[in-house]
């Protein structure tokens, strides 16, 4: 091992069970790793400093088991680490103001390690999320894009409906936590119907697409230059919703999708993406969203351990590779 070329760095939550996967890989090629959930760590044990200066940039990560220089650092992960909060017993606006300034200062430090490469770097990642950004970078790059509408205007979306007569469908512009009667809910991709629209639609944005009329899901991994495509037939429209129904097998990538897909990649300068894909009998690949940061260990285990694998090759090339 050459480990003049440093530590990966992985941000993640404890109880990220994806992540001990690409680590058992880095593991058995003797690649140096540290794991953070800077949300939680950096109150338990953990801390963090940086120094800035004219032509100067350092700092150091301590951890109960180790110190890592940070200009030693040669990739970061950034998989799920949990959101910044200020300390408990602390009030609301002091908690507030200690959760903001972990997220700026941290956060900004952690984002910004000199010569590391970031799988993918936070700041894309959030950049890569906004579903008209998505949709409008799928389309320079050349995918197929469903007709879609984003609105707050009732009667738009009415007659949105109206002209798509094959069917159109809602999803939320973002997964935001939901909850009823204290129970946590999803919203999930639904037909919708023109009676249903009512003036509530005014309260914030809707998105409303046309409905592929779809033989088959594909979700399609991609890491750098590799990527794998996987068939999901589900009896639902939306197939996260009960996956436990769902069969997946391996499928082979179009080149012209493959094109797209690293077109995709390289406008919002990511390493990684989870794209899904709306596929017809006719065998037209229809985009519906790239995650940039995406579950991938449901898929079948070879597949599953050929993205590990690719995931590992970034992170212990670094930027060198």
């Amino acid at each position: 091992m050459d480990d003049r070329r440093g530590s990966v760095l992985v941000l993640t939550n404890v109880h990220d069970v994806t992540t001990d996967v690409v680590l058992r890989v880095l593991a058995a090629r003797r690649v140096p790793v540290v794991r953070l959930d800077p949300g939680t760590d950096l109150r338990a044990g953990a801390s963090l400093s940086a120094t800035y200066g004219t032509g100067v940039q350092q700092g150091v990560l301590r951890t109960p088991s180790q110190d890592l220089d940070l200009t030693r650092v040669r990739s970061v992960w950034v998989r799920r680490p949990s959101p910044y909060e200020g300390p408990r017993g602390l009030d609301e606006h002091d908690r507030r103001f200690a959760a903001e300034q972990s997220f700026w200062g941290t956060g900004g430090v952690l984002a910004s390690l000199p010569d590391a490469h970031y799988v993918n770097h936070p700041w894309k990642n959030r950049a890569a999320e906004y579903k008209p950004a998505q949709l409008a970078a799928a389309q320079r790059s050349g995918f197929l894009v469903p007709d879609t509408l984003i609105t707050h205007v009732t009667q738009e979306a009415r007659e949105f409906i109206a002209q798509h007569r094959g069917g159109v469908v809602y999803k939320p512009v973002w997964n935001t936590s939901y909850r009823v009667d204290g129970r946590p809910q999803s919203v999930w991709v639904r037909a919708v119907r023109e009676r249903e629209i009512t003036d509530a639609v005014a309260v914030c944005p809707h998105l409303f697409q046309a409905r592929v009329h779809k033989a088959f899901d594909v979700r399609v991994t991609a890491v750098g230059p590799w990527l794998s495509g996987v068939r999901i037939d589900s009896p639902d429209l939306d197939w996260r919703r009960r996956q436990g129904l769902m069969r997946c097998a391996p499928v082979d990538v179009p080149d012209a999708v493959r094109r797209s897909v690293n077109a995709y990649l390289a406008h919002f300068r990511l390493v990684y993406g989870a794209f899904d894909f709306a596929v017809t009998r006719d065998g037209n690949w229809y985009f519906l969203e790239c995650n940039p940061n995406g579950q991938w260990a449901w898929q079948p285990p070879d597949v599953t351990d050929d993205i590990a694998h690719a995931l590992a090759d970034q992170l212990e090339k670094g930027s060198e590779g």
